[in-house]
C-alpha cells in the first residue's frame, strides 16, 4: 500500500508542478514580450496583472467543449490528453537532485526519448480527428518538424552517451560532480578528487559537447514546437494549426504539454550537459563552495535555476526571431544540424580511445 501512496503522491505532485508551471510560464511570456516590445503586459488582473493567467484557466474550465460535427470523435476527444500524457509521463525519469527522483531507471534517457514520441501520434490524431484542412496540415507539418529534428537531438544525445557510458540519468548527473581523470588531463588540473564545479560538467568534460548541447538545444525547440520553429501552429496560413477546432479544457490540455515540453526538454540539457543538480561553485584550497552548496536542498535549487535559465532563453528567443519557413526549417535539420551531430559522435568516440 505504501508503494501505491508514495508513487500516486510523485503522480499527483508532477501534475500540480506542470499546472503551476505552465500558470507562471504563461505569465512571464507575456511580461517578457511585452519588456521586448516596450509594453506593459497584463496590468489589470490582480497586482501587476499577476492573476490574469488564473482567469484565463477559469475561462478554459467554464466554456463549452465543442466537437465539430464531421470531426472524429473518438480521435478528438483522446487527442488533446494523450498529448499531454506522452510529456508528463517524461517527467518520471527526470533526477531533480542527488536520490531524488520519481524513478531510477537505467534506461532512464531511452525511456524517456520513447515516450515522447508517442507525443506525435496525439498530433497526428488531433488534426485528423479535426477534419479540417488547417488542422491536418498542422499536425503534418508538425509531425514531419518533430521526426526530423529527434535525428539531430538523437545523435547529440549519443555523444554524451559514448562519454558518460550510462543511459542512466541519476550516473550521468553524478559524474557531473567530481573531475575525473579524463578532465584533469585536459584541463592540467592534478587534484584528482576535488569538485571542479562549472568546469565538471559535460559541456567542459569534452569540448565537443559544448556544440552537441547547441545543437540539442535548437532541436529541443522544434520539437517543442516553439519559436522561430512554430510553422505548426503558423497563424497567418493555419490558424491555429493542429488545435484550430479545440476549445475548452481540451486546448487547455494541449497548452499546458506546450509548456510542460518547455521544462522537460530544458530539464533534459541540463541532466546532459550543465551538470545536472551539481553546484556550478568549485573547490578551492580551503575554500570548500563545492562542499558549502551541495545536499539534496541545494541540488533542486540548482536544477531549478538552470532549467529556468534556459527556459528564459526560449522566452527571449521567440520574441526575438522571426519565424523560418518550412524549407529553411528542413535545411537547418537536414543540412546543419544533423551533420554536426553526427561530427560530436565521431569526436566522442575519439575521445574514448585517445583522452579517455
Amino acid at each position: 500500500m505504501n508503494f501505491y501512496l508514495k508513487y500516486f503522491t510523485i503522480a499527483i505532485g508532477l501534475f500540480a508542478f506542470s499546472g503551476l508551471f505552465a500558470l507562471l510560464g504563461v505569465y512571464a511570456e507575456r511580461k517578457v514580450s511585452a519588456f521586448i516590445q516596450d509594453r506593459l503586459g497584463p496590468t489589470e488582473t490582480g497586482k501587476y496583472g499577476l492573476l490574469q493567467t488564473l482567469a484565463d484557466v477559469i475561462k478554459l474550465l467554464i466554456k463549452e467543449p465543442i466537437i465539430p460535427a464531421a470531426a472524429d470523435r473518438l480521435l478528438f476527444m483522446i487527442a488533446p490528453g494523450l498529448i499531454f500524457i506522452a510529456v508528463y509521463l517524461g517527467f518520471a525519469a527526470i533526477p531533480w537532485s542527488g536520490g531524488v527522483a520519481p524513478s531510477n531507471l537505467n534506461l532512464g534517457l531511452y525511456y524517456i526519448f520513447a515516450i515522447l514520441s508517442i507525443e506525435t501520434l496525439g498530433i497526428l490524431m488531433a488534426g485528423w480527428g479535426s477534419n479540417n484542412k488547417y488542422a491536418i496540415l498542422g499536425a503534418m507539418r508538425s509531425a514531419a518538424q518533430i521526426i526530423s529534428y529527434e535525428i539531430p537531438a538523437g545523435f547529440a544525445i549519443i555523444a554524451v552517451v559514448m562519454i558518460a557510458q550510462s543511459l542512466n540519468l541519476q550516473t550521468i548527473s553524478a559524474q557531473q560532480g567530481i573531475l575525473s581523470s579524463e578532465h584533469t588531463k585536459f584541463l592540467g588540473i592534478w587534484d584528482v578528487t576535488a569538485n571542479g564545479g562549472i568546469l565538471s560538467w559535460n559541456i567542459f568534460r569534452a569540448p565537443h559537447l559544448l556544440i552537441a548541447f547547441v545543437v540539442y538545444f535548437i532541436a529541443s525547440l522544434a520539437e517543442s514546437n516553439r519559436a522561430p520553429f512554430d510553422i505548426p501552429e503558423a497563424e497567418s496560413e493555419l490558424v491555429a494549426g493542429f488545435h484550430t477546432e479545440f476549445t475548452g479544457m481540451r486546448f487547455g490540455f494541449v497548452f499546458l504539454a506546450e509548456y510542460s515540453m518547455m521544462f522537460l526538454v530544458s530539464m533534459i540539457s541540463v541532466v546532459l550537459f550543465l551538470g545536472a543538480w551539481n553546484t556550478p561553485l568549485p573547490n578551492i584550497g580551503v575554500v570548500k563552495l563545492a562542499d558549502w552548496t551541495t545536499n539534496s536542498t541545494w541540488g533542486v535549487f540548482w536544477t531549478v535555476a538552470k532549467v529556468l535559465t534556459l527556459v528564459g532563453v526560449q522566452l527571449w528567443i521567440r520574441w526575438t526571431l522571426p519565424r523560418l519557413r518550412v524549407d529553411q526549417l528542413m535545411n537547418l535539420c537536414w543540412k546543419v544540424l544533423t551533420p554536426l551531430a553526427f561530427l560530436c559522435v565521431l569526436l566522442s568516440g575519439v575521445w574514448r580511445l585517445w583522452v579517455m
